[in-house]
């Protein structure tokens, strides 16, 4: 059985479903991506029993068949053949030997019959949207997923129906962001899912930032969430679980408001945090009138202090963050202008930024 291909189109395919693939598994199989061949038309597909992807190529084939090949190594051969190379698998029972120009690769393949698929159940929820704006949630609420944490419900995103929106949102319990895009639908959408942090980022990977680029079909089951795309698809469980009523976290009374330019506040935290304590990262804000003046030391004795201009009009007040935490929502905040919402030393801070989805939590801590 031979199959016919070309490096152009078989290599982004490769890489596509490949990356899902785990360098240690609890089965040989999963080392493995699946090619399925009908009439014509290629599918590969790769799963780590968690998250499954799968894309389609077309490719010249003597018959219809199912194998399995090793995915670091097919992987690493194809990037080392050059650009435009013609590809070719001959498919021998339990070994494959690929061709390209004068080389020659003999793989050794595990039964098709053996790899694990996911079947999502029916879905009960769907909704169509632009790449560009999933790609805009995750991108502006990932960062702050909890990583390994006990509460499990929080190493992942909520993805949540709202009146003609989609909503995402992620906490780690020391900060918390959430962001909403239009989905041009009419009605609310039933939709509470926690995607894992693994699929989050490898759904982020895979989508599109091009506004022009084919639109996708989310479609969510009580126990898995399946993207559409025009020629693949993406597959997860879902987390069980039920999030945090995130609503109660986000302080109502921000009497207080400090407006600054993003860009200037980002690089004098920066150098600020230079000398601040490696372990827990902490700089002091004290804010009057007009001026803001950030602190911070270590163990060392060492210490950072920085002067800066800022739109603040309320009472003389001195709290302490985690620069980590207002460094990452700086990076992701839209506009040239940040505003913070601040009630008193040991109330959250409120982050949003100029025509901008997206709010920010994040705790005070003590220095």
């Amino acid at each position: 059985m031979k199959i016919s291909t070309n490096r152009d189109e078989f290599l982004p395919a490769l890489l596509q479903v490949g990356s899902v693939v785990e360098k240690r598994q609890t089965l040989p199989i999963l080392a493995n991506i699946l090619f399925r061949v009908d009439k014509g038309l290629m599918t590969l597909l790769a799963t780590d029993l968690e998250v499954e992807v799968r894309t389609n190529i077309k490719v010249e084939a003597d018959e219809d068949l199912e194998f399995t090949l090793p995915a670091r190594k097919i992987m690493d051969i194809c990037k080392a053949l050059g650009d435009g190379a013609d590809i070719s698998l001959d498919v021998q029972g339990d070994k494959t030997i690929v061709r390209s120009g004068r080389g020659r690769y003999t793989l050794s393949t595990l039964p098709a019959t053996d790899y694990p698929s996911m079947e999502a159940a029916v879905a009960m929820e769907k909704v169509t949207l632009g790449q560009h704006l999933l790609k805009r949630l995750l991108e502006k609420t990932q960062f702050a997923m909890a990583q390994q944490d006990v509460r499990y419900y929080l190493n992942g995103l909520l993805l949540e129906g709202r009146p003609g929106k989609l909503r995402a949102v992620a906490t780690d319990g020391h900060r918390l962001a959430l962001c909403d895009v239009d989905t041009g639908t009419e009605g609310d959408l039933n939709i509470q899912a926690i995607v894992p942090r693994k699929a989050v980022l490898e759904l982020n990977r895979l989508l599109n930032t091009g506004e022009d680029a084919p639109e996708i079909e989310l479609q969510f089951s009580n126990s898995h969430m399946q993207v559409v795309f025009p020629n693949s698809s993406f597959t997860t469980k879902l987390i069980d679980g039920r999030y945090p009523d995130y609503a109660k976290v986000i302080p109502t009374a921000n009497t207080q408001e400090l407006q600054s330019d993003k860009n200037l506040l980002k690089a004098a935290l920066t150098r600020t945090a230079i000398l601040s304590n490696e372990k827990f990262r902490g700089v002091r804000f004290k804010v009057e009138p007009g001026m803001l003046h950030l602190m911070a030391h270590n163990p060392e004795h060492e210490e950072a202090e920085e002067d800066m201009e800022v739109d603040y009009s309320g009472e003389e007040l001195t709290i302490g963050f985690n620069v980590s935490y207002l460094l990452d929502v700086l990076s992701v905040l839209e506009g040239d202008t940040v505003h913070m919402g601040l009630i008193d030393a040991t109330a959250s801070c409120v982050i949003t930024g100029e025509n901008d989805s997206a709010r920010y939590v994040v705790m005070p801590m003590r220095i």
